[in-house]
């Protein structure tokens, strides 16, 4: 029977999600107090627990508000509910301690600096004026300080900073934004900035007020700062100084790769590239992640060394209240308004976020360092992403502002780890229906970065809860991050392929159960293929159980592994001894090599000797780079491939037509065409144009075989090349055109940054089948 509107009943509600560190306690109490409702709120180890008794509509109104307006960061996934009789005790709503039994619940990602708290900063009557460490409930520090959960002070790295009186009040007072804010403090009671200069130097060690001004003062003098943030270390110059930007490249033996900037305010960025209004969006959200922008043709004085090669520029906003105090309040002295902001680390280590570490790791890079007492629990490098034309976001790397915040999952998994791979390494935990990304690790290169991704799995583990009784690997038998794999597992992991996980990624980023498989476009640089060989030009009829290889790039050889990655010359001259065309001497890729160079790559590739045959399409990408007179010597990761793209976009409105692919993926008649071309004088924009043309029409032509035969219309694009955004949109329009429903990444990186999160959903699936 229903109760009469005059009867109060009691209602125990149970909410599960991001409900934690995030200010709902204080919202539930606000909202329970507004409606007059008795009963109380507590944080459980699996999330929020809620009792209220009141009139039955006020009870109903207030179960409805929880889901539809919780707090700016928090995210609810379920919420429970179960009657219970009434107490008639009346009286106020209260909030009670964390109970500390078992279970789970989910900690909020690191965000940036509110509008509340950058006013609380720059108040000069407020008691925060200045504050380095500003914060509140609705943003700042989440992961990076955690120690355990649940989440409270006692398990940061603000539990040796007790608050003093007046912060200890906002903490403790339901009606405060600061309301069990865990990183609360004020000058008084928080940590503390200081300036150390490197060994030698001119510059006085300096503290607080003084040690941003002297850092702001440095910067614009040229000088490089190593500047401590929420996740690490960066090393930071003026973007504008062209001096400063070349010695932190030398320095740091960055080679060509592009500079991330970060600008002071978003008229600094509108001088130096386009932005629309997704990527506005994208650029000022809570995540502040790095967004690749079209950057302007004048570009308003940055030195042409901060993305050589690159139309595009990372750019980034301030997210901490450091990184605007370190551009400057007004009236302090005029300082950079775009400083080159790179990861505190030598090439192919780990971010630095230890400070004794930072003092020894980064000597001889950094002129002075910007530190503060405040640990770091996680290493949390800066997440990456373009925003497509239909305003959709492509992650490339996911990491602060992202993680920890879970993944749904749409099958059940038992409770399991999936390592990744060597390159972009980030791992996955996974249970039940939720999965679990870390951090980016980076390169699995040396003993630092397996060290890091040790530290980054136990940290996953403590915060999550997740005990795996599964571990998952690449295939790759001489991977680092599958012979760690291994080792955590205790027997024999699930090996996955690596194309497989790449499309399984995709495939559970959009919620598909497996029980129907896809056609999957799988195109990257390197993958261990089922056959021994170096894969990478894959397109599989896959579900989670399994696949079929449907079609791939024609196999060449690739001379020189590793080495041979790094001089597309060599890539393109391989291309063309594979597909039977003579190396005239005209050609680009002939006049890049010198006579000893091409004599042992001939005697190599009609030997056999130190070459692995390869299907990858990120090598031939490398190839028709060096070809068209692009890139024949790679400083970095992918740099030929970038630079071939950049290329194409400037003739990509200009020219619609397209070389031909023969048979499945033969690359023999693009190339002999492509060469046609560039005997006559073709410009290389146009050759590069038409060569991502090519392939695109070569992949949407096999997926319509592919469909003929087995009936299937979606297709997953997956695989580090899909990175490119010509490739992409134009393999996505035409697959569109022709009926077929598209998969693209989103959150989930197309590139072996996602591929944990595949291994994790195949592992589950091979040993349900076992």
């Amino acid at each position: 029977m229903t109760a009469p509107a005059t009867q109060a009943v009691r209602r125990r509600v149970t909410v599960r999600g991001t409900v934690q560190g995030v200010g709902f306690r204080p919202f539930v109490h606000r909202l329970a107090t507004d409606l007059a409702l008795a009963g109380f709120v507590s944080n459980t180890a699996s999330g929020v627990l809620i009792e209220v008794e009141g009139p039955p509509d006020r009870v109903a109104g207030f179960c409805d508000r929880l889901a539809t307006q919780p707090p700016p960061l928090a995210t609810v996934t379920g919420v429970g509910f179960e009657d219970l009789p009434v107490s008639g005790a009346g009286g106020a709503f209260t909030i009670r301690s964390t109970d500390r039994s078992p279970g789970r619940t989910l900690l909020p990602p690191d965000t940036a600096s509110c509008a509340d708290c950058l006013r609380d900063l720059t108040d000069p009557a407020g008691r925060r004026h200045r504050h380095p460490f500003v914060t509140c409930t609705h943003c700042g520090p989440r992961f990076t300080i955690a120690t355990g959960m649940p989440y409270d002070r006692a398990v940061t790295t603000m539990a040796g900073f007790p608050m003093c009186a007046d912060c200890a009040r906002e903490y403790g007072d339901p009606l405060d934004r600061r309301f069990h804010a865990q990183p609360v403090a004020c000058p008084r009671c928080g940590p503390r900035l200081r300036l150390l200069p490197a060994p030698g130097s001119d510059v006085r060690p300096a503290r607080e007020a003084g040690a941003l001004a002297t850092a702001r003062a440095l910067l614009a003098a040229g000088r490089i700062v190593a500047v401590k943030g929420l996740g690490g270390y960066h090393l930071a110059c003026d973007a504008t100084d062209a001096r400063a930007v070349e010695k932190l490249r030398t320095r740091k033996a960055r080679g060509g790769k592009p500079f991330a900037v970060m600008c002071a305010d978003l008229d600094a960025v509108r001088r130096i590239a386009v932005l629309s209004t997704p990527e506005l969006a994208a650029l000022t959200s809570p995540r502040r992640p790095i967004v690749l922008l079209r950057r302007r043709a004048e570009q308003a004085g940055l030195a042409p060394g901060v993305c050589p090669g690159s139309p595009h520029l990372g750019v980034m906003l301030p997210y901490t209240p450091v990184h605007t105090l370190l551009f400057g309040l007004p009236g302090d002295p005029p300082g950079p308004r775009v400083l080159v902001m790179t990861s505190g680390n030598r090439s192919g280590e780990p971010i630095v976020t230890d400070d004794d570490e930072a003092l020894t790791r980064l000597a001889g890079l950094a002129d002075a360092w910007l530190a503060h007492d405040r640990s770091i629990s996680s290493p949390c490098d800066d997440s990456l992403l373009r925003v497509r034309p239909d305003g959709t976001e492509q992650v490339l790397r996911r990491s602060r502002g992202f993680v920890p915040r879970p993944l749904r999952l749409p099958v059940p998994v038992r409770p399991a780890l999936a390592v990744g791979g060597d390159l972009k390494n980030a791992l996955c935990l996974g249970e039940g229906d939720h999965a679990w990304f870390g951090p980016h690790i980076g390169d699995m290169g040396d003993l630092t970065t397996l060290e890091a991704a040790r530290r980054a799995e136990a940290h996953m583990r403590c915060l999550t809860g997740v005990a795996p009784e599964v571990v998952a690997t690449d295939r790759h038998p001489g991977y680092h991050s599958a012979r760690w794999g291994a080792r955590l597992a205790g027997h024999a992991p699930v090996l996955v392929q690596h194309h497989h996980a790449h499309i399984a990624s995709a495939m559970a980023e959009h919620g598909l159960d497996g029980t129907a498989p896809v056609i999957g476009v799988a195109f990257d640089g390197t993958g261990y293929g089922d056959d021994g060989t170096v894969w990478g030009g894959e397109i599989l009829l896959a579900d989670y159980t399994g696949f079929r290889r449907c079609a791939h790039l024609a196999p060449a050889p690739l001379p020189g592994g590793d080495a041979g990655v790094a001089n597309p010359c060599r890539l393109a001259l391989a291309r063309l001894w594979a597909a039977g065309l003579p190396w005239d001497a005209g050609l680009p890729s002939v006049t890049a090599c010198t006579a000893d160079e091409l004599a042992v790559l001939r005697q190599q590739l009609a030997r056999g000797v130190a070459c692995v045959t390869t299907s990858s399409m990120g090598r031939l990408f490398d190839a028709v780079s060096s070809l068209v007179g692009v890139c024949h010597r790679a400083g970095y990761e992918a740099q030929a491939a970038l630079e071939l793209e950049a290329t194409a976009a400037a003739a990509w409105d200009a020219d619609s037509s397209a070389y031909a692919f023969a048979g499945d993926l033969d690359p023999a008649p693009v190339l002999g065409a492509l060469i046609a071309d560039l005997r006559r004088g073709t410009p290389a924009p146009v050759l590069a144009a038409r060569f991502h043309r090519a392939v695109a029409r070569a992949v949407a032509e096999i997926c319509r075989r592919a469909r003929r035969g087995t009936g299937l219309a979606t297709v997953v694009l997956s695989g580090g090349v899909f990175a490119n955004a010509l490739l992409e949109e134009e393999c996505t329009r035409l697959l569109a055109d022709d009926g077929f429903a598209v998969l693209r990444h989103g959150e989930v990186p197309p590139n072996d940054g996602g591929l944990a999160l595949g291994q994790l959903v195949v592992a589950a699936h091979l040993r349900q089948e076992e």
